[in-house]
Parts: structure tokens; sequence; C-alpha cells
């Protein structure tokens, strides 16, 4: 299951549509009821909610964490880590009922995609973040990502991690280098092009190729999108729409070029190295996994603490060396880079992990979808897809 995950069915849009929309009172809470006391400085722990594989492991124990072994050990706080999120959706689900009727959800910390962090933000169910309290977190976090559309200077979210949605494409079985979102739509390309099936997943980089600037995108783009990919669908250019699964796809040769993730591809190159990741020249989304404090929280301060422990830049690079994105602490690159294992430092020089100047000129952070606009996009979108 993909981290950025996909919108399953259209019957689950639309209920977060509605709930989510206009009007609803019992669902948004107000600044005044979303904490409670506040028992840190006597109770040390907290319970994170995170996702699978999303955390360094012992090379010989993956029951061991090492970076959250040491967190614990400096601060003397006992962290209850679950791997319980698997999808964006099933976890909104999951929570929303004790956060619609102000009941504490159980977890201090959970962690999921910035375009589901929006819906969070929007209905008052995550707690205002105390930056003094994170001195690492305000001096280190990446500028590309401070101040997205949905959490301006981000008070209510942290990125956990990062990624880039752009297209991978096998270089020696194509014969040519890709450069641009339409190379998609080449004649030697029919039938061997595959697109994200995700509405959040898949638009932005769709929309960059047609020159939009994707932070301020309309609703005439959207449909313009979608026309251009029925068009496509119709002359046979795209093979199919797909998941993670898009990866088997290029492994095998059946596809030559396909929108992907950046982390993926890293792992992809380690046994492929003809496999290339691009950042078109129109430019590619910047996505984030982010943490938050939801509602009712009752370890608020430990959590904001732990947060702040992960922004370390020698924590930062620990992290990144294990799960391979993008990393939203740029300064953990020199922290690498000193490393006297050489495949380590190695990671310093990846542009997947930690982008160059070229790269970041190109990278964006789209504005997310309304909950006005999710019902009708979501119909359009899962139509074409066929969800």
């Amino acid at each position: 299951m993909s981290r950025r995950s996909l919108l399953r069915a259209l019957g689950g849009t639309a209920a977060l549509g509605a709930l989510a929309g206009c009007g609803v009172p019992a669902a948004y809470v107000g600044p005044g009821d979303r904490a409670v006391t506040d028992e840190s400085a006597t109770d040390k722990r907290l319970t994170w909610a995170n996702w699978p594989l999303y955390i360094d492991t012992d090379d010989h124990n993956p029951n061991r964490r090492p970076t959250l072994e040491a967190f614990e050990k400096r601060t003397g706080i006992s962290v209850n880590y679950t791997e319980e999120i698997n999808d964006n959706d099933e976890f909104f689900g999951k929570i929303s009922p004790s956060l619609m009727n102000h009941q504490s959800t159980g977890r201090d910390l959970i962690v999921v995609s910035d375009w589901m962090c929006a819906r969070f933000v929007r209905l008052g169910w995550v707690q205002q973040m105390d930056r003094a309290r994170q001195p690492n977190v305000a001096k280190y976090m990446d500028p590309l990502l401070r101040s997205p559309a949905f959490d301006k200077g981000r008070r209510f979210t942290v990125p956990w991690q990062s990624g880039i949605t752009g297209i991978a494409y096998n270089r020696k079985k194509l014969g040519r280098d890709i450069r641009h979102v339409k190379d998609l739509w080449a004649n030697d390309l029919k039938g061997r092009v595959t697109l994200l099936s995700g509405l959040d997943e898949s638009f932005a980089l769709l929309m960059q190729g047609n020159g939009v600037d994707i932070t301020r995108w309309t609703a005439d783009d959207f449909h313009h999108v979608c026309d251009e990919v029925e068009r496509q669908i119709h002359r046979g250019q795209v093979r199919r729409f797909t998941g993670n699964d898009y990866t088997k796809d290029l492994v095998s040769g059946d596809v030559l070029a396909c929108q992907a993730y950046s982390g993926d591809v890293i792992q992809l190159q380690a046994d492929n190295p003809d496999i290339r990741f691009v950042v078109p020249e129109e430019g590619a989304e910047l996505w984030s996994d982010s943490l938050m404090i939801p509602n009712r929280a009752g370890h608020k301060a430990n959590a904001e603490r732990l947060i702040d422990y992960y922004y370390d830049p020698a924590v930062a690079a620990e992290l990144a060396a294990w799960v391979t994105y993008v990393c939203p602490v740029p300064a953990a690159r020199e922290v690498l880079a000193a490393s006297k294992d050489k495949d380590t430092a190695a990671l310093a020089d990846n542009p997947l992990i930690f982008p160059n100047d070229t790269m970041r000129r190109r990278l964006a952070i789209a504005r997310d979808i309304t909950s006005t606009e999710r019902v009708e996009f979501a119909k359009r979108w899962n139509k074409i897809v066929g969800l």
C-alpha cells in the first residue's frame, strides 16, 4: 500500500466532502475546545501512530528502532510506536468519530499525507504547536516546506518525510531521455505509459505539464487535465492506472515511462541503473507526510519534544539514510557527507534525497483540493480511472 494512498471509492470521498463542507458545525472544532490538561510533566510517555516501514530499524533486529530508542534514553519518555496507518482515508475513518465528538483518539502524534492534513486543519481537529519547544524545527526545516497553502507557517503540521512525484523511465529500453510531462504522449510510448490512479497523487504533475502554477490552480485547469487524459486513453497511450504497483511494470519492461515517486525509484535503481527519475522542466510536485498532534492529546509537550528531536540534523541524517525519501532537514546532508562509510556518504549527493539547486527551482507544493471541490473532481477522475 502506497503511503500516497489511493482514493479507493467515491462513496467514502463524498462522505468526507460532506463532513468537511461548509455549514456543518458538528464537525468543526473551535480553538477553545481542542486541548485538554497536558500530562507531559508528570507522565513521561506518548503514543505515536505512523505508517509501516517509515522509521529506521536495526539491521539485525527489525523490532528495534535506533533513533527512537535513543530519544527514549535521552529524555526518559516512553514511546508507544504503532504502525497502524495503511491508508489516509481508512485512518481518517478510524479516528474521525472521536475527533468529531470532542473525544481523545488515544494518540498523541499521527502522520498522514499533506492533502489529508489539510482536512484535519480545516476541521480544527489538530492543535497548534509551540515552536518555543521546537528550536530545531524553527531552524532547520526546509524553506520549500515551510508554508503550504493549507497550513501557512506550518503552525499545525511538521513534515516527517517528503517526496517528489515525477516521471520514471527505462533509459536503455526507451533509447532517449524524457524531459517534459508531454513526452509521455509520444508515439514511441504508445501503450507503455502508466499514470497514478489516486486523484491527489496524479493531478498536479499533469497540470504542470500544461504550464499551470500548481500553487494556484483552478477548476478549469483540472478539467483540462481530465480532457487530456481521456484523449490519451482513447488513442491507446495509457496502459493502465496504478498504485505503487507501477514499479513491477517498469522493472519488467512492460512499461517504459510512468508517473512515479522519487523514494521508490531510489530502491529500483539499486538493482537497475537504467531506470531514471526526472523532474520535468515544467516542474514536479513536492509532497510530504506530516506529523500532527490531534485534539485532546494528553501528552502534547512530549510529542512536540519528539518532533523537534527528529529535526536535529544528526538524527535526521540517520533516518534519511534508512528511509531514503526527500529529507526535510537540508542540514542533514553535511552529516551524511562526513560519514566514514562510503555508501552512506554517497547519499549526500543523491538529488532524490537532497534535491540540488536546479531541481529545487522546479519543485512546488500543490494547492490542495478543497472540500467543496472534492466531490465533483473525484466523481470525474474516478470515472476516468475506473474506480
